[in-house]
């Protein structure tokens, strides 16, 4: 295990001492290995101009983290895979810490939960701050930690935004050879225009015109990785509205930074209400960071 290695590339995990920080390492694990880079855990100390007792506080708090990322790195070691712990224990604000680690990042994977935060349906602050400023794809994790294999488990992209974006489409199919598991795009009516397809909502023809104009559009996804089962599915509302329906068949949801408004939905309160119960996380990409 290094300790304050210089920022190379590696995949970050932000450390805080909480259950959902071993998740989200655990999750990071088969990340690093695949890319054949080290997991780096950053534990950020928040800064503390109290006067009184400033050395005791200071030890204190750099025993906390010591004891935090020991404890990660022995769940990460139990995995038994070969990948390369590091360690960086800064003195700074966990969001400022994570930002600066993300510009040489493959990935940054937080749990959607700190320690602070006593009501699990809610994101911390952290992560929602993370998932909008962040130079790398960041991946919030809720639940399973990567121990959990359930059948019947997808990978959902929505298809809005997503089937010409080809960061996007290739994050969630990235995702699905990795985790080895189905890629779900879905087509949602959001704004009553038929998922940007063109098509008459509400209809069985509507249905179907969308579903055949979703497979043309999949073809080459399809051609090119023939390894991964992709389905296209229409939903009558919002991805949220899916994922509330479909709750524990969906392992993770990728999203785009740029699609504003459905980033929003997933982080926000509700989208965290609704994914917290599904027991799913997110992943946040842009096309210039993947």
């Amino acid at each position: 295990m290094a300790v304050n290695e210089s920022l190379s590339p590696s995949v970050v995990v932000g450390i805080d001492g909480s259950r959902t920080a071993i998740q989200a390492a655990l999750w990071a694990v088969d990340e690093a290995v695949s890319r054949d880079l080290p997991l780096r855990l950053v534990y950020a100390i928040e800064p503390d101009d109290t006067p009184q007792n400033r050395v005791e506080r200071a030890a204190r708090k750099l025993s906390i983290a010591e004891n935090a990322v020991r404890y990660v790195s022995m769940a990460v070691e139990a995995e038994e895979k070969p990948v390369k712990i590091e360690v960086e224990i800064d003195q700074e604000f966990p969001i400022v810490s994570l930002i600066r680690a993300s510009a040489s990042a493959a990935m940054v994977c937080v749990g959607a939960v700190g320690l602070h935060h006593f009501r699990p349906e809610r994101a911390g602050s952290t992560a929602t701050a993370l998932a909008a400023s962040a130079h790398c794809p960041v991946a919030i994790i809720r639940g399973h930690g990567g121990h959990e294999a359930r059948d019947g488990q997808w990978i959902v992209v929505d298809a809005y935004g997503s089937v010409d974006n080809d960061a996007v489409m290739g994050a969630a199919i990235q995702e699905a050879r990795l985790r080895q598991l189905p890629l779900r795009v879905v087509v949602s009516y959001r704004h009553g225009s038929g998922g940007g397809f063109g098509a008459q909502v509400g209809s069985e023809d509507g249905d179907h015109q969308m579903l055949c104009h979703l497979d043309r559009r999949l073809a080459r996804w399809r051609r090119h990785y023939p390894d991964v089962g992709i389905d296209a599915a229409v939903w009558h509302g919002t991805l949220l509205d899916y994922l509330s329906e479909h709750r524990r068949t969906v392992r993770l949801v990728v999203v785009g930074i740029r699609n504003r408004e459905q980033l929003e939905q997933l982080v926000g309160p509700t989208g965290n209400a609704v994914l917290h119960n599904a027991d799913c996380s997110v992943l946040v990409v842009d096309r210039q960071h993947l």
